[in-house]
């Protein structure tokens, strides 16, 4: 992994923050963070704005419609991005992070066609129907049943923690089509339209108050089989690549994110006399040191997806496992070095430390993360 920039790199670095400088400005203000409808408008907006400047897509494959930048200039990205303080996917993370690069991966022509553009302009938002309630971290365990009734598949079940289903226009669907075969060989990924009859959403809200989750329910809704992704029962294959993405570089604006987040709070800490407190400087210098470490393994992971042709491989896993704890630590820290303030859930880190207590469940569980280290990196039998 080579950690320096050409002077083509700098010259994009160079264009992009004159972008990011001219068009921030432009903004609307921010909608409130519980308003889910207002931010899919304001999402798509921003989506919108970096589709046309050139920027959508910035890593995918020219013929998925991105600009097959390289990983230096899609971290380039992210990192100038973070520091502008420009918006971050938001409501569209699925579509962005998981289902495109997904379709893009393991899609037709045709399908490539029909749901990637809308995707890199905003147009289409994405949500993800993969646990179930009886099937969270044993994904492979769903029981959402689908039936072959000529050119549809008829779905019947339910889902749950689905991101985003109250604005989604498409789900990315796992679905069991052969309840007969062993549990990881009878699923099909599919792509369900959201306004198709049978389809039910109901928002869940969060510690925090807001409802980007929720449950879907499904009775006998008709899905083409032409939005099937992969072949009839090779979902779990399919899922794989999903789930490798959403592990392996869909938390990376969130790593700079949090670094910025950690050198605020040490300047917090400094204002308010903290910082004499010689354990509150010891967890912060630990902190930075974990954030500067899971920066360099970002950028490993992305160069070696890039080398085994842009889906993510295992290392994904370590990185998700670390960071899921290294961001609920960052926000424990924050709130010693608040005290009393960490409990006023107008600051956006009371929120952000509410947020921070699933990252250990969502994108599959500390656990499972662990069972994949152990088994595909370092070798070790399987647990009985």
């Amino acid at each position: 992994m080579d950690l320096t920039y050409t002077e083509g790199e700098e010259a994009f670095r160079a264009r992009l923050r004159q972008w990011l400088a001219a068009s921030l400005p432009e903004l609307p203000p921010r909608p409130d963070p519980l308003d889910w409808p207002a931010r899919r408008a304001y999402d798509t907006a921003w989506q919108r704005m970096l589709y046309d400047a050139g920027y959508a897509g910035l890593h995918w494959p020219e013929a998925a419609g991105g600009r097959g930048a390289t990983p230096t200039q899609h971290l380039i990205y992210l990192e100038e991005t973070e520091k502008a303080g420009a918006p971050y996917v938001g409501a569209n993370f699925v579509g962005l992070l998981h289902a495109g690069p997904t379709i893009a991966a393991e899609g037709t022509p045709e399908q490539r066609a029909r749901w990637l553009p809308p995707v890199l302009r905003g147009d289409e938002i994405w949500c993800q129907g993969f646990s179930e309630p009886d099937a969270g971290s044993d994904l492979a365990a769903l029981r959402t049943r689908a039936i072959r009734d000529g050119d549809d598949y008829v779905v019947t079940g339910s889902k749950i923690w689905t991101s985003h289903a109250e604005v989604a226009d498409w789900c990315e669907l796992l679905v069991r089509t052969d309840p007969e075969a062993p549990k990881h060989r009878g699923i099909t990924w599919l792509a369900l339209p959201m306004d198709a009859p049978g389809v039910t959403v109901r928002p869940l809200r969060t510690l925090a108050g807001s409802t980007e989750f929720a449950e879907v329910f499904l009775d006998e809704v008709r899905v083409p089989a032409a939005n099937r992704v992969g072949a009839e029962n090779d979902g779990w294959r399919v899922t794989m690549v999903t789930l490798s993405f959403e592990r392996g570089t869909a938390f990376v604006g969130e790593v700079v994110a949090c670094r910025r987040t950690l050198g605020e709070l040490a300047a917090v800490a400094r204002e308010t006399g903290r910082w004499d407190d010689g354990t509150v400087r010891r967890q912060l210098g630990w902190l930075n040191a974990e954030f500067t470490a899971l920066w360099r393994l970002t950028q490993w992971n992305v160069s070696e997806s890039e080398r085994t042709g842009g889906v993510p491989g295992t290392g994904g896993s370590v990185f998700k496992l670390r960071y899921s704890h290294a961001r609920q630590e960052l926000y424990d820290t924050a709130a010693r070095v608040l005290g009393p303030d960490s409990l006023d859930l107008d600051r956006d880190w009371t929120l952000d430390k509410l947020s921070s207590l699933s990252y250990t469940i969502a994108a599959g569980t500390s656990q499972i993360q662990r069972n994949i280290v152990a088994e595909r990196i370092l070798g070790l039998p399987k647990g009985r």
